[in-house]
């Protein structure tokens, strides 16, 4: 029976990988590195940062606003400096993040109900992080104006603005990462699998044996597609019972229609896969090509990077990519409740990328047995 074949084909795929010690490293090691980094040290929060202030004001408006930076928990350490060029070096040798100076006349022009200015230097060579502490330092500053005779004068004129977020209320960023790590390290697991799958054989020896064997060519390919299917299955699983029961992150919609979607995401990695391990005649090129096609999709995916911050000609080749649109469904499943037509929406792409990347590897693959 054509079944009893196939299921020789599968436990024999599961067993090569299983009880191969580099197989187990694979399976086992990126995804807890991942894990640990991703969740805990890869955060685009600032917090615990140096900063140092130049304050040549002896009233009591610049008092308070030195007060008021120091007992923010974003600032690590604020340093105090009576001269320019000693602020200047901190910044150009990377010792504080950023810089404030506050003029000699800043007490009096506030209490005059002038305007006035804080200077705040920022090291551009960090980028991202230097917008952001300005950002907090500018929030800072506007809580001190509100509170002098000026803002307090115009306070019945100005609005307020309430912020409140929806579907992560305290913006835990581990509500954000770890939902798209289920994505990406069965992306990660099961382009790395398939992509050795073919190559070991061939590299071992073994491909010309399962050539002449009962098995047949739609019987290869299967064999070949269901075990990293059902490998990376189960680290989607642990990576949500890991998402509950260790970060907390709730579960706002159908885990039925997750793993529907993953169904259809993950055939769609290993057909891309296979059609790696086919070009591929030795291990080591499997990898280089599976980790060619993993980069690549891992920053077109919307994972660290907004798409639409991407150029304009770049956007349009994410539409090739399956993780874009699960990692869509994972967040909206996890965060949101998405509906199922978005659902639905989305797992159509990823239905049509499986059946092309398959369809790729079956045609190479029958190239290769000719």
């Amino acid at each position: 029976m054509w079944w009893t074949r196939l299921r020789a084909l599968i436990v024999k795929e599961l067993l090569a990988v299983l009880r191969d010690p580099k197989g187990r490293i694979v399976l086992i090691a990126p995804p807890i590195i991942q894990l640990v980094v991703f969740s805990y040290a890869a955060t685009l929060e600032v917090r615990n940062v140096d900063i140092m202030v130049l304050n040549r004001d002896a009233g009591r408006w610049g008092y308070e606003l030195v007060q008021r930076i120091e007992g923010s928990p974003t600032f690590r350490k604020v340093s105090f400096t009576n001269s320019p060029d000693v602020l200047h070096e901190a910044i150009d040798r990377q010792t504080v993040i950023a810089a404030v100076q506050i003029s000699p006349t800043f007490s009096r022009d506030v209490e005059a109900k002038q305007s006035t200015d804080v200077q705040i230097i920022l090291d551009g060579r960090r980028s991202n992080a230097s917008q952001i502490v300005g950002g907090y330092l500018n929030q800072i500053v506007a809580g001190l104006s509100t509170d002098t005779p000026a803002g307090q004068k115009n306070a019945s004129k100005t609005v307020t603005v309430m912020p409140r977020n929806w579907f992560n209320p305290n913006l835990i960023y581990q509500w954000f990462m770890v939902p798209n790590l289920i994505g990406s390290i069965a992306l990660l697991i099961g382009l790395i699998v398939t992509a050795l799958s073919i190559a070991r054989e061939r590299e071992l020896g073994t491909f010309d044996q399962l050539m002449v064997s009962p098995l047949r060519t739609h019987e290869i390919l299967l064999g070949k597609l269901l075990p990293p299917m059902m490998i990376g299955l189960v680290h989607i699983t642990i990576y949500i019972l890991a998402a509950l029961l260790v970060f907390g992150i709730p579960l706002r919609g159908s885990i039925g229609l997750l793993y529907g979607s993953s169904i259809f995401f993950m055939a769609s990695i290993v057909g891309l896969g296979l059609f790696i391990s086919a070009l591929s005649t030795t291990q080591q090129q499997a990898i280089l090509g599976a980790f060619l096609v993993l980069v690549p999709a891992m920053l077109l995916s919307g994972f660290a990077t907004p798409i639409e911050n991407m150029p304009e000609w770049l956007q349009p080749v994410t539409y090739i990519n399956p993780l874009r649109y699960f990692l869509v469904i994972v967040r909206g499943v996890f965060l949101k409740d998405i509906p199922t037509g978005e659902v639905v929406s989305l797992t159509v792409p990823l239905a049509l990328i499986a059946v092309v990347t398959l369809g790729m590897a079956a045609w190479l693959f029958r190239a290769k047995l000719e």
